[in-house]
């Protein structure tokens, strides 16, 4: 499994980076720092999982409602002519459409506490699907990547971000984040659907591919004419709003199908905390691995040598200055939220290297994270081209925020 390799990579670069600076630079506290930072990402980790514990519990037992009120079934039922030719192992109708639906819809809000656990129980239900438990199917695949790509259509977080930091405009990283997400998205679904020769001029496929366009093409229209104190306002309102509504309506068709709400919901609830407890070990070896990397410094080294190499070229390199947060970001969400901060505080919001590392946050989202979450939740060993397609979806998805924030702020 390539994340075996890479996480080993991330000791032994650390390991030289430290020798490096003890040796030549008489660096001695570098091995406290990589030991401290080691230990703090696995306190992290845990917190996380615990963290995850309560929301794997609320949405899997309003999932479990939702699947025994028949309300999963009739989400399957629309997207299934969609997911059938992009989930062509997965049977018509099945009900890991309406989980996979769901999850996509609340990582489109950026409502990342619903999407995580939504996301989970569809990767559980795939992997009910897998013949091969411990290599990942085309279908597991296919969905995490996905998730990986990070389709993000309201990006509150980053938005609210630039406001409280003083940006003159926070919204207008709004529409270049749109494109630079998509394109990320885009290309996952491509390289995907080539390596499993899935055919993405379908009549079908580019039904749904228009469709979902046209969607975004009007959020995008309808929010980008709001006023800045009215965005955020507005966007949170639509994304909480639709999450309750989801819930309420579940609830009602269970009660109408004289369903024990209570019943189920516990029934859920129970799969939800042994899914959460599962992750933990996986969730404290991939971010221990890129802790003690990032505290090394060999990303500081790198991000230098790609400013030498473009200089040296006679490019522009004014978008260096926001790599940090484009390197952290297939790696670690918070690290990279601390990158962009970062950038913010130190060149200004309103700086082009501060708006770049804001669109470079919101365009693909953490893919060393979403590989060791979801598919060790269900214990994959094998995750074959996943963590390839993955990146090869963030570097276009980075390429395009870079030409994109040219185009905008330049």
């Amino acid at each position: 499994m390539i994340l075996n390799y890479i996480w080993i990579a991330f000791f032994l670069i650390a390991f030289v980076v430290a020798i490096v600076k003890l040796l030549f630079l008489g660096d001695t506290g570098i091995f406290t720092a990589l030991m401290n930072n080691a230990f703090s990402m696995a306190k992290t980790g845990f917190e996380l999982s615990l963290g995850l514990t309560g929301i794997m519990t609320l949405w899997l037992g309003i999932m479990k409602i939702g699947e025994k009120g028949g309300a999963v079934n009739i989400l399957a039922r629309i997207v299934s002519p969609f997911f059938n030719k992009l989930f062509p192992e997965v049977p018509k109708n099945h009900p890991v459409h309406g989980s996979m639906l769901m999850n996509i819809t609340a990582n489109m809000l950026g409502l990342d506490n619903a999407a995580t656990p939504l996301g989970l129980k569809a990767m559980n239900e795939l992997q009910e699907l897998n013949k091969d438990k411990d290599v990942a199917s085309n279908s597991q695949i296919m969905f995490m990547i996905l998730n990986a790509s990070g389709l993000t259509v309201i990006p509150i977080t980053i938005i609210i971000y630039r406001a409280q930091l003083g940006a003159m405009n926070p919204s207008d990283v709004f529409i270049p984040i749109l494109i630079s997400t998509f394109a990320s998205v885009t290309t996952g679904i491509i390289v995907v659907s080539i390596i499993q020769k899935i055919n993405l001029f379908n009549k079908v496929v580019l039904l749904y591919l228009g469709s979902i366009i046209a969607i975004i093409a009007g959020l995008l229209y309808y929010f980008s004419s709001l006023p800045d104190d009215k965005l955020n306002a507005y966007s949170s309102l639509l994304s909480n709003m639709l999450l309750f509504v989801i819930i309420i309506s579940f609830i009602s068709m269970a009660l109408f199908k004289k369903v024990n709400v209570w019943e189920s919901f516990i029934e859920g609830a129970k799969e939800g905390f042994n899914v959460a407890i599962k992750i933990i070990p996986f969730l404290v070896a991939i971010l221990v691995g890129i802790g003690v990397f990032r505290a090394s410094g060999a990303m500081e080294y790198f991000t230098d040598g790609v400013a030498w190499v473009f200089s040296s070229l006679g490019f522009n390199t004014d978008f260096v200055d926001a790599l940090p947060t484009a390197f952290m970001k297939p790696l670690s969400g918070s690290g990279a939220r601390g990158m962009m901060l970062e950038t913010m505080k130190t060149f200004g919001p309103d700086s082009f290297a501060g708006r770049l590392s804001c669109i470079f946050q919101g365009t693909s989202d953490t893919t060393f994270y979403i590989i060791a979450l979801y598919f060790g939740s269900i214990g994959i060993k094998k995750t074959r081209y996943a963590l390839g397609a993955g990146l090869t979806a963030d570097l276009i998805g980075m390429i395009t925020a870079v030409w994109v924030a040219y185009l905008f702020f330049h």
